[in-house]
């Protein structure tokens, strides 16, 4: 009796999970402040396909993936696209700012010197870590560590098409 109540929890359980792991992630309404003062609101992103880049000045990935950013960016700032690095609570800000300037980043940088726009990812623990989120505001993949632009790229080519074919 007690191995067939078992089964039927184990069973349940494994559901549960299978479940949850399939439900898609909702980008959390936030609203940022750009290092060149703009408010940038993750409301206002719907429709738009993005990323969000986990980043750090003391970060060797985080600096060796930039110049991939930046040509991403560049490659697909005209179809609804942009890139939007949050640079962490621990990184003194004059150094971001240093850094922001220094290689001429043309996307939106944000401090979160508060924490509150990590405090709405549960899951960024490391850095370099990037959120690809589709034209409905659903995180479609995390990417811990380096990013591996040529399958970011085919990423963004389908979901850019996806997002013109639906509304």
């Amino acid at each position: 009796m007690l191995k067939k109540i078992f089964i039927i929890i184990l069973i349940g359980l494994i559901i549960s999970l299978i479940y949850m792991s399939a439900q898609k992630k909702i980008v959390p309404e936030i609203n940022m402040i750009t290092t060149s003062g703009e408010t940038l609101s993750t409301k206002d992103l719907l429709g738009s396909v993005y990323l969000i880049n986990f980043w750090a000045t003391d970060c060797p990935g985080c600096i060796e993936e930039m110049p991939g950013l930046i040509k991403t960016f560049n490659k697909y700032k005209n179809n609804d696209f942009t890139v939007i690095a949050v640079a962490m609570y621990y990184d003194p800000p004059n150094r971001v700012l240093s850094f922001t300037e220094k290689n001429e980043l043309p996307f939106p940088v944000v401090l979160d010197v508060n924490k509150k726009i990590i405090g709405n990812f549960k899951n960024i623990k490391l850095t370099p870590t990037t959120l690809i989120v589709n034209h409905r505001g659903e995180i479609v993949n995390t990417i811990i560590g380096v990013l591996n632009f040529t399958e970011v790229h085919h990423a963004l080519d389908k979901l850019l098409q996806n997002s013109k074919a639906q509304p």
